[in-house]
């Protein structure tokens, strides 16, 4: 079984997948964020580097899906790879930081990979606002995302409420600004519960107890 987690930049995505896996004993599937050679450079140079970045990505993302895909256990993901041909490359292309060339290539190429991969069991969307976006951004403190810009956040966030509200599987949307699961054990039972409403059913008899 597929879980996966869906959010802007500094929603709590990676924070919230570690803390799922950890309470019902599912295989974590982490975003490759550290390890994306162009991601510093991307941020300093958005247009010069973004054909690259999005590739790098997907590359990672179709490897995780496929690898997913395979397993028996459930899998709870760290951002999935709508999210890259949904959000960031269109808002890239919008911004005039990927040429129109540069992203025909690379949605054909999406929509080939996606031919061949199905949608999550479960899609979990953290909702935020640009502060809250900001707050955590800021705090978690990492060095080649200081350069990144207020419109830019936000050209994401109104795009994952397009991409969302079309979305037309199964779909848990959380309020980030207002569950603190990651601080208040209150506000992450509630998303617990949550989470349980949306995948009972889901389970065959024998895997119900993993919930």
């Amino acid at each position: 079984m597929h879980i996966a987690i869906a959010g802007n930049i500094g929603s709590g995505k990676t924070t919230l997948t570690r803390m799922l896996a950890e309470h019902y004993g599912w295989t974590p599937k982490y975003e490759s964020v550290d390890f994306n050679p162009y991601l510093a450079d991307f941020y300093a140079d958005m247009e010069r580097w973004s054909f690259n970045t999005q590739i790098f990505f997907l590359n990672k993302r179709f490897k995780d899906v496929v690898d997913i895909a395979g397993k028996d256990e459930i899998v709870i993901q760290d951002r999935t790879i709508y999210e890259d041909a949904r959000i960031f490359a269109p808002n890239l292309h919008a911004m005039g930081q990927l040429s129109s060339r540069d992203f025909e290539t690379y949605s054909e190429l999406f929509d080939l990979m996606m031919s061949l991969v199905k949608a999550p069991d479960l899609l979990i969307y953290l909702k935020s606002s640009i502060p809250n976006l900001v707050a955590q951004i800021q705090k978690r403190g990492r060095e080649y995302e200081k350069g990144i810009r207020i419109d830019y956040l936000a050209g994401l966030n109104q795009r994952y409420e397009e991409w969302i509200a079309g979305y037309d599987h199964n779909l848990l949307v959380i309020d980030a600004d207002r569950y603190k699961f990651a601080n208040r054990a209150e506000d992450f039972e509630a998303v617990l519960n949550m989470i349980d409403s949306r995948l009972f059913g889901l389970f065959p008899p024998e895997d119900a107890g993993k919930i």
